[in-house]
């Protein structure tokens, strides 16, 4: 039901009319879409003593797995190129998926197959305005910005920490890379600028100015009088998503991701980034979870996605897609008196979280970097999200190696609570704070959580396991209480065994049972440990697919004489309580060749059935490809077999090759025929090419095969003394063979 639903809104966004060259001739409607395979890599399994390695062995396995499982559908989509439905196929790594345009007869049969788990559409998304520039202030004492303050930003600076060694990155509009506050910051090299749309391939430019404004929030410097910039030694690469008409599309939003893992290509060479800011949303509400599968590998790596909350405030349920994903940080808006900003997006979270945004951060009034080396004031969660990306640059600096959940939690617990106590859906956990996150790092006892697999798939009726694991940081050693969310009790049940880890760390097996009627989908899964005030969560999926069927022919091949009959068996099968009826069809067989049978003609549930296929006796020979294609409802699979028609002819052979007489002596030689094909007609046997005075007879004739025939050539005494070469042919028809024999007379 849901890849069904999926598909239609799929085929809905048609996006593009074909008038390409490459298929100028055949115009036709269009879809991009974004296909996700059904195997991905669970990045539970990746184990690593370090951030670093942990990265580099997750991306190994992400290639790993998306070269092996696109084979088949790239194969497809190079067939359905060639035939004019496929203009472009790009595959992903960061999940396993691949980027499509094509027709909508494509995007149906993609959407069959079973190693297909759902089609997203290839979303358009537009930019986030900025407001102008205003003029560049003069240089004085570089104090620090109010809201660089008001962050603590500072008290990190004089412990030591101001960015330096890690590298961050935004994913905007673009960066304005001349600009004296972010020029010398820029890492540089071919592996530190991205533009997905080739506009500026290797020079960091941005023409609209809202990039180069959230990564002087994040890494700008003091040269315009004052220090704007909360990492001021931090060093930032950029993905140029929004193109230069300021929009962008769900295909280069998942390459920068991918981009951002690994930008020179090199799984052995550190250079992802260690902080990733994103101040964009989608501009509609509801829970899109079309990037969740990038912001949890990215997550794996040990990348925070942080995301600004949006503008759509004050009303309830406005912190959109992706910034209300589960592996997002959403930040909201607050002024320089920790008074939240009417415009700043407020949850609940369509997407399940308990809270969100997950933080606030100074996002009035903000001063930063502008295009042409200006500067700007402006507003908004875009300002907010990269305060928390710079304080994370901070505390990464003290800490290399800390997770991303650890990334997460440090900036919840050091957060000054605002609004009602405790976390709510406007302030989130409160107003970000870098020295109390970094305070609460170094002593706050915690714990963690994480779950395996990330992702369980079961039928509908059935069981799904996972491990839950509660790891302890800074001596925690309290009772952890576990609990899901995600599921209501009509859909399924569940037991954590035990309900409850003691001592700090430990695990708990979590079966998920689902109802006999629950419907195909995917499942976010919400899994809560609880120690007093302390709630860590940690998400998994559950994907109940729908029942579906396989098709499947052998041999591969068979070859048969024209007239004669050949056997195929057709096998279908049954996939996730499938018990449906499956209908069985051929096409690619002409009606010139011959007629096919199935018994029988349909198959309920699993099962096989013989096709037949019997050629005509005028069939023309050759190599015939057919497709048995099986149907239930509107779902079909095809399976492909080869079918050679061979000629019903004959082969002639003679022995010996040559023969030596004296004149008037008889020359006897043995005229074979066999049959090729089935042949069964008779062959009618004459001589030519024989000497003066000679004579042929043949003994039998006509021969059928296979048989042979006595030809005897008999010389006279006027016969020339010489070397003769006599042609015996066969003829059935028209049918026409011959064989030379040599005549020698002495």
């Amino acid at each position: 039901m849901k890849r069904a639903i999926v598909v239609a809104v799929a085929l809905a966004m048609i996006l593009v009319n074909s008038s390409g060259t490459a298929f100028a001739a055949r115009p036709r409607q269009l879809v991009q879409a974004v296909v996700v395979l059904t195997a991905q890599v669970d990045p539970s399994t990746i184990k690593a003593p370090n951030r670093r390695q942990r990265s580099a062995a997750l991306e190994r396995a992400l290639r790993a797995t998306a070269g092996t499982a696109q084979e088949g559908v790239l194969a497809l989509l190079r067939k359905r190129q060639a035939q004019g439905l496929v203009t472009t196929a790009d595959p992903l790594w960061i999940f396993n998926g691949i980027s499509v345009t094509a027709a909508p007869s494509v995007i149906r049969e993609l959407a069959a197959r079973a190693d297909v788990r759902r089609i997203d559409p290839d979303l358009t998304i537009q930019a986030p305005a900025m407001p102008g520039p205003t003029a560049t202030t003069a240089p004085g004492p570089a104090t620090p910005e109010s809201n660089v303050t008001l962050v603590n930003a500072p008290a990190l600076w004089n412990l030591g920490f101001r960015g330096q060694g890690v590298v961050v990155a935004n994913m905007d509009t673009g960066v304005d890379g001349t600009h004296p506050d972010l020029a010398g910051r820029w890492r540089g090299g071919s592996n530190s600028w991205y533009d997905p749309y080739g506009q500026h391939p290797t020079v960091p430019t941005d023409v609209n100015g809202h990039g180069t404004a959230t990564m002087g929030v994040m890494v700008g410097g003091d040269a315009g009088g004052t220090s704007i910039g909360i990492a001021p030694d931090a060093r930032w690469i950029a993905v140029k998503v929004f193109n230069d008409r300021g929009s962008a599309t769900s295909t280069a939003i998942h390459r920068g991701f991918q981009w951002l893992l690994d930008p020179d290509g090199n799984p052995d060479t550190a250079d992802a980034a260690d902080v990733v800011n994103d101040s964009w949303t989608l501009s509609a509400g509801g829970c899109n979870l079309d990037f969740q599968p990038d912001l949890a590998m990215l997550r794996a790596a040990g990348i925070l996605p942080v995301f600004s909350a949006g503008n759509y405030g004050p009303a309830t349920g406005t912190v959109f897609s992706p910034a209300n994903n589960p592996d997002a940080f959403a930040v909201g808006a607050t002024d320089n008196t920790d008074v939240i900003d009417p415009s700043s997006s407020r949850g609940p979270s369509a997407c399940g979280q308990p809270t969100v945004p997950r933080a606030v951060a100074p996002g009035v009034n903000v001063r930063t970097t502008d295009l042409y080396g200006l500067y700007t004031t402006a507003s908004g969660t875009s300002l907010a999200a990269p305060h928390v990306a710079g304080a994370l640059a901070l505390l990464l600096g003290a800490f290399p190696d800390l997770p991303a959940d650890r990334q997460a939690a440090a900036l919840e617990g050091g957060a000054v609570d605002l609004g009602p106590s405790g976390p709510d859906n406007a302030y989130g956990f409160g107003r970000l704070d870098a020295l109390a996150a970094y305070r609460w790092l170094s002593t706050v006892p915690d714990f963690t959580m994480s779950a395996s697999p990330s992702t369980a798939t079961t039928t509908a009726g059935g069981t799904a396991t996972y491990t839950v694991s509660v790891a302890g940081v800074n001596g925690f050693t309290g009772a952890v209480a576990l609990s899901l969310a995600g599921l209501s009790a009509a859909q399924a049940s569940w037991s954590f065994t035990p309900p409850v880890v003691y001592g700090g760390s430990g695990s708990s097996r979590l079966d998920v049972t689902t109802t006999a009627g629950l419907a195909p989908g995917s499942y976010l899964l919400t899994l809560t440990g609880t120690n007093g005030s302390t709630i860590r969560r940690v998400y998994a999926t559950l994907v109940v697919p729908a029942p579906g069927f396989t098709v499947a022919a052998t041999p591969a091949s068979r070859s048969v004489p024209a007239g004669d009959t050949t056997t195929y068996t057709v096998a279908v099968g049954s996939l996730n309580g499938f018990t449906g009826n499956v209908a069985l069809s051929l096409a690619g067989l002409p009606g010139a060749v011959g007629s096919s049978a199935f018994s029988p003609a349909s198959i309920a549930g699993a099962g096989s059935s013989q096709l037949t296929i019997t050629t005509l006796a005028t069939a023309p020979p050759g190599t015939y490809s057919v497709a048995v294609t099986g149907t239930s409802g509107s779902v079909s699979h095809t399976a492909t077999v080869t079918l050679t028609v061979t000629p019903r002819d004959f082969t002639l052979s003679a022995s010996p090759s040559t023969v030596e007489v004296r004149r008037g002596q008889t020359a006897t030689y043995t005229v074979s025929v066999e049959s090729v094909g089935g042949f069964a007609g008779s062959v009618s046997l004459s001589a030519t090419g024989l000497p003066t005075g000679a004579s042929a007879t043949f003994s039998p004739n006509p021969v059928g095969p296979p048989g042979s025939s006595t030809l005897q050539v008999r010389t006279t005494s006027s016969t020339p003394r010489a070397t003769f070469t006599i042609s015996v042919t066969g003829t059935a028809g028209a049918l026409v063979h011959q064989v030379p024999v040599t005549l020698t007379v002495r």
